[in-house]
């Protein structure tokens, strides 16, 4: 064991945040971290560094030896690459602390070896004056395993290349994990392309250390971890196995905490009638006093936690025609430099395309070219039935200075401020968050107010800039279900291999100044079973006559109920129309095959 807390809880102020969390590192683990945005992910990991005190509960920590990598802007002025790549995490704090201990020993007037304490913190110190050169060689030692020169140590993190930055942010995590116990890590693929992340995930999976990981990354999750730890409502509940295992199992735990609950509240509310009815008829005895008594020694069974869900429909405009974008033999310069070259492409009505590539290839520029954003040679063609929406992962189209609030009546009109609040409650912002500037919202919650924005717009093209960057799971999952309802054509340049998998039926790859387009999804491409699942809304369906699905052969008899998802509705539509089948009007949550979402 390396690690121990138990029944930890943090408030602040009258925010409780923490009510019982625990969390158990054994040499060898690999923990995935979830939560939505603001349960608690980051608060319980600073706990567990020792970096904030829990206000009840226990800790322990047997290893000083831990690694930490919090989340880093990508690129900023003010930050050097020395600044982004740090120290090792820990230290100087761990000299420091073993000098206090010894000093408290030797002041103690116990029984100790004072020549060895003497002799430990002579070095302790000496350690102390040289951690700067030691720690500097070993940052010149990461920075060359990643093919990087010492030059480079004091320039700005947006002086450099996107490939070079991707290159110091995979030195951070190497100056971390060489000498840890446990490697920590918050959301550490947020800055990394497809290429660096696998080639992460391979790292790591041949790292002693045992890790923690925070992060949104389902693929990645699926990949590294084999144990699961949720936060919720202040409490951690642990699930084993990966990302998807863990989906699963939650779905059965809901189900069996709904009947549970729902079991005792009936027969609790049955009792309490009894001894009403017991306190009239018999009101001069005690036997209503003795059945309540009973009652209040009934074994509680906890509520299921009511999960709110963003609802996203995205509208799609009349429908353009066939062909919607081609291009032949484009070229793209832009100072001098040949970006792009000979791209051929053939976009049609309904494709939903996933660009991918490593930083600095030439994915944005892409994007502009066809959107005429960027000056660019050969020929390009845009149908003019075309109805283009763009979303921005900057989300430059929004005014900081104002609330999101204004920055809908701003599209809508001033007059209609219940339908701006309307459309910002779909995506779960309410109160402050609706009525403070947006410079002051996180990352995730501005994201929303862009997918809101996008949501007013009458669209047959929707052209998204990493459409999931910022957004939690949940979130991330009703933007795909979405997307996959959305019947216009899509082209989404994202490192969500998740996303790639679940949402887009072809991806292109950019890379060398060219661009290579294949028909399937992100793990089809690269040769990798895909056997993951994903969760989606859906309705429900009584059957009013009896059928037989012939692509499934599966046989449905009268009065059974059907769960059917947007992905597969076409493949019911014939039993829709011919009367077989009437929506009752509830919907449930239902695990799809992500290779087989599309059929029945």
């Amino acid at each position: 064991m390396l690690l121990k807390a138990q029944a930890v809880t943090k408030s602040f102020g009258p925010v409780k945040v923490l009510t019982d969390a625990s969390l158990q590192i054994n040499e060898g683990d690999s923990i995935g971290l979830i939560g939505i945005n603001g349960a608690g992910k980051s608060t319980f990991l600073k706990i567990l560094l020792g970096e904030l005190r829990p206000d009840t509960g226990e800790l322990t920590r047997y290893t000083d030896e831990i690694g930490y990598l919090e989340q880093f802007p990508e690129s900023s002025s003010r930050f050097t690459v020395r600044d982004v790549l740090g120290r090792p995490y820990g230290h100087i704090e761990n000299i420091k602390k073993r000098m206090r201990d010894i000093e408290a020993a030797m002041s103690s007037g116990d029984n100790v070896d004072w020549n060895a304490l003497a002799a430990e913190c002579s070095q302790l110190e000496r350690d102390l004056k040289s951690s700067d050169v030691q720690d500097e060689g070993k940052l010149l030692r990461s920075l060359k395993k990643v093919g990087l020169s010492q030059d480079i140590m004091d320039r700005t993190m947006d002086s450099i290349s996107g490939g070079e930055r991707t290159k110091v942010m995979l030195s951070r995590i190497l100056v971390q994990a060489d000498d840890c116990d446990i490697l920590v890590m918050d959301e550490p693929t947020s800055h990394l392309d497809v290429e660096t992340v696998e080639w992460l995930e391979d790292y790591l999976l041949k790292s002693h250390c045992a890790l923690l990981v925070i992060s949104h990354d389902r693929y990645f999750l699926d990949k590294i971890a084999t144990r699961m730890t949720e936060i919720s409502m202040g409490k951690t509940r642990e699930y084993k196995g990966n990302y998807t295992e863990f989906i699963t199992k939650k779905m059965l735990d809901l189900d069996r905490m709904e009947k549970e609950y729902k079991k005792y509240a009936n027969n609790k509310k049955r009792q309490e009638e009894i001894a009403e009815q017991l306190h009239k008829d018999q009101w001069y005895l005690t036997t209503h006093k003795t059945r309540n008594k009973l009652i209040s020694k009934m074994e509680e069974k906890e509520k299921p936690e009511e999960n709110k869900e963003i609802t996203v429909r995205i509208q799609a405009a009349p429908k353009s025609g066939k062909n919607v974008i081609t291009c032949k033999g484009l070229s793209v310069e832009l100072g001098g430099r040949t970006i792009l070259e000979n791209v051929e492409l053939d976009i049609q009505k309904g494709d939903k395309i996933g660009v991918f590539g490593s930083n600095g290839e030439g994915k944005s520029t892409l994007i502009k070219a066809l959107l005429e954003k960027v000056p660019s040679k050969g020929e390009l063609w845009v149908a003019p039935g075309a109805k283009i929406g763009y979303y921005s992962q900057n989300h430059e189209g929004l005014d900081l200075l104002l609330t999101a609030e204004e920055q809908i009546m701003k599209v809508i009109g001033k007059e209609r401020r219940g339908d701006a609040r309307s459309i910002l409650s779909r995506m779960l912002l309410s109160g402050d968050d609706v009525d403070r500037p947006m410079k002051t919202l996180s990352g995730g919650q501005r994201a929303r107010v862009a997918l809101c924005m996008l949501l007013l717009e009458e669209t047959n093209v929707l052209v998204l800039d990493e459409p999931t960057n910022y957004l939690d799971i949940p979130a991330r999952h009703a933007v795909e279900e979405a997307l996959n309802e959305y019947d216009g054509t899509i082209i989404a340049i994202t490192h969500d291999r998740y996303f790639l998998d679940t949402v887009c039926t072809k991806v292109a790859e950019v890379k060398s100044k060219g661009v290579r387009m294949y028909n399937g999804t992100y793990s089809e491409m690269r040769g990798r079973p895909n056997t993951k699942e994903v969760v989606m809304d859906a309705d429900e369906y009584r059957v009013l006559l009896p059928f037989t699905n012939w692509v499934t052969s599966k046989k449905y008899a009268k009065n059974d109920r059907v769960l059917i998802t947007p992905a597969e509705i076409s493949g019911f539509q014939w039993a829709l129309d011919q009367g077989k089948l009437k929506k009752t009007g509830g919907r449930q949550r239902k695990k799809v095959s992500a290779l087989q979402e599309d059929e029945v």
